[in-house]
């Protein structure tokens, strides 16, 4: 009896998702798990701000340290969606919608989603490095449930310790000011595209709900669409 191969079989799982996922793909919409990823790490990023403008309201002491070691661990937890969700997306391309062919609007977009990943990586890492780097720390565990090391930072002078975490706090700070810039206008994109161009963008990255017509936001005809879009592209 012939065994098969690991790398066989890890080809085969690959496609047996890629069949699953062109059902949706299929209908202009994201798959469920496609969805998952982007709307808890939109939760969970909604958080971090949270939690941070809390954070700055705290006296310095033993509260304030361990208030900034859940922003590190949700960090962590944000940086692992963010592993998952880019092999998601090597497996599963995104469907195809209505503004993927609007000239640099669509090139606009693309460029903000890898701004976006420069967000979700650069911000956990330095954040790691920063806890890392001020030594003594307590190991941080993903979500506060699976152990993380601390980076090997307690090994180094602490002049380099010190120039560490300088260079990855500028590093935070310069990308939670791309980030506050980024979701305004993502949002702002996607509501333009949903009530105003009566685009399929948003409705393809929520769960797929009955029919329901009064809830419906009405579609313009083949032709408005078509000469809405060859305007937009320029």
């Amino acid at each position: 009896m012939a065994i098969p191969c690991p790398g066989t079989a890890g080809i085969d799982v690959i496609r047996a998702i890629q069949r699953w996922a062109e059902r949706h793909t299929a209908e202009r919409r994201y798959s469920p798990v496609g969805q998952i990823f982007h709307w808890t790490m939109a939760a969970l990023v909604m958080f971090q701000f949270g939690w941070a403008w809390h954070m700055q309201r705290v006296d310095v002491g033993a509260e304030k340290l361990a208030g900034y070691q859940v922003h590190a661990e949700v960090g962590l937890l944000i940086l692992l969606l963010a592993i998952g969700r880019l092999l998601w997306r090597l497996i599963i391309p995104a469907p195809l919608n209505d503004a993927d062919d609007l000239g640099w609007q669509t090139k606009a977009a693309r460029f903000t989603h890898y701004l976006f990943y420069l967000c979700f990586f650069g911000l956990p890492l330095s954040g790691w490095a920063m806890w890392s780097a001020l030594g003594g720390g307590e190991p941080l565990r993903v979500a506060g449930i699976i152990p993380w090391p601390n980076m090997p930072f307690h090994a180094v002078p602490v002049s380099i310790q010190w120039f560490v975490l300088t260079w990855a706090e500028s590093i935070h700070v310069a990308l939670i000011i791309l980030l506050i810039i980024l979701i305004p206008l993502h949002v702002g994109a996607a509501l333009k595209h949903h009530f105003w161009s009566r685009h399929d963008v948003l409705r393809g990255m929520l769960p797929e709900l009955p029919e329901d017509a009064a809830l419906e936001v009405p579609r313009k005809s083949l032709q408005e669409r078509e000469s809405q879009d060859r305007k937009d592209g320029g």
